[in-house]
């Protein structure tokens, strides 16, 4: 029999049979409480010792008790270090995904309720405003969107040519004075900026060459002086060669919704419609809507069904005239929108003053 004291004498808590030399822990040939000399090489061994001839004896509590608990809390903390580090990246990813889909032109409508013509309408009609310009010889009454939370407005060109001044309305009723920064006539855009608004709410501009025939869209605008009317419809067509009139006569004639009356005049397959569009005129590719759009539309934005626009509504078709009566007038779903692809590109043009 060994004793408590001898088995528990080892390096390794086994302890080492009496007289047994080894240069591997097991004993040590100098005695139990002295070191070996530093010149002391290790004896040489013949073999790889056998294991002790008896059942190692039983740990000490303390350490038994330890070991297992300190292995599962030391595992548990790795798996909660993994565990929020991989959160915090994911979060740190999606917020980076979310920042280059902001760039791109992200959805104000999310994404439970895209396509709902009531989500899109509230989401974006504060981006839409009511213009008003004082011409010589009368009035027009179009729509404008709202493209910098600093005071910038896209609107029609034939909507202001001529103006004398212009005014712009608010969905919350304010009417701020507008200045025509730039013009650009070959585009049938001008873009307008505000004095004194605060808490413009800037649209976001998508992109048109995305946009596919049957998408749902909505138009926002203010026809015949009702701001922040809302209707809806499809893309029935896409580059459809529409001609308008450069003339800046033709907005205080028959076109630029004169006091609200009449379209503006416009060119498609070799027709003219709504009126006689001069001799000075413009083509550009336009997307084709069934959206019901009036005079006073004109300027206004078309959206997707995620909220962002597409295109600025420009030219309508209308089977009324002055001389027809007011059942015969109105849109008749055939409408259209200069792709806002055209607008960024001119936004610079615009912002440096032109008056093409």
């Amino acid at each position: 029999m060994t004793d408590e004291s001898t088995r528990r004498s080892g390096a390794d808590g086994y302890g080492s049979p009496e007289g047994y030399d080894s240069p591997y822990g097991y004993g040590n040939p100098y005695g139990s409480d002295a070191p070996p000399p530093a010149h002391a090489a290790p004896a040489a061994s013949p073999a790889w010792p056998s294991p002790p001839p008896y059942a190692p004896g039983p740990a000490p509590e303390g350490k038994r008790a330890r070991g297992p608990m300190a292995l599962l809390a030391a595992v548990a903390l790795v798996a909660a270090a993994v565990g929020g580090g991989t959160a915090y990246a994911f979060q740190e990813l999606a917020a980076h995904s979310d920042s280059a889909s902001a760039q791109a032109g992200t959805p104000v409508v999310t994404a439970g309720k895209k396509g709902t013509v009531a989500a899109v309408a509230a989401a974006v009609s504060p981006s839409v405003v009511q213009v008003d310009a004082t011409l010589q010889d009368g009035s027009s009454t179009g729509s404008g969107v709202v493209v910098t939370d600093g005071g910038e407005i896209i609107t029609n060109n034939h909507v202001v040519s001529g103006a004398s001044s212009v005014t712009v309305r608010t969905s919350d009723g304010k009417s701020y004075t507008a200045d025509v920064v730039g013009t650009d006539s070959s585009k049938d855009l001008a873009l307008l900026k505000v004095s004194g608004a605060s808490g413009l709410k800037a649209a976001t501009l998508g992109d048109s060459s995305d946009v596919r025939v049957g998408d749902t869209v909505v138009a926002i605008g203010s026809p015949e002086g009702l701001s922040g009317t809302v209707t809806s419809g499809i893309v029935s067509a896409l580059n459809r060669d529409v001609t308008v009139s450069t003339d800046e006569d033709q907005s205080q004639g028959q076109g630029g919704q004169q006091d609200g009356d009449g379209d503006w005049p416009f060119q498609f397959g070799g027709r003219e419609f709504n009126g006689d569009t001069g001799s000075s005129t413009t083509t550009y590719k336009a997307i084709q809507t069934d959206a019901s759009l009036n005079p006073g539309n004109s300027g206004g934005a078309l959206f997707d069904a995620s909220g962002r626009v597409i295109g600025i509504n420009s030219a309508m078709y209308s089977s009324g005239s002055r001389s027809s009566s007011s059942s015969d007038a109105g849109s008749i779903g055939l409408g259209f929108a200069i792709p806002v692809n055209t607008v960024k590109s001119d936004l610079a043009k615009l912002r440096a003053g032109s008056t093409d």
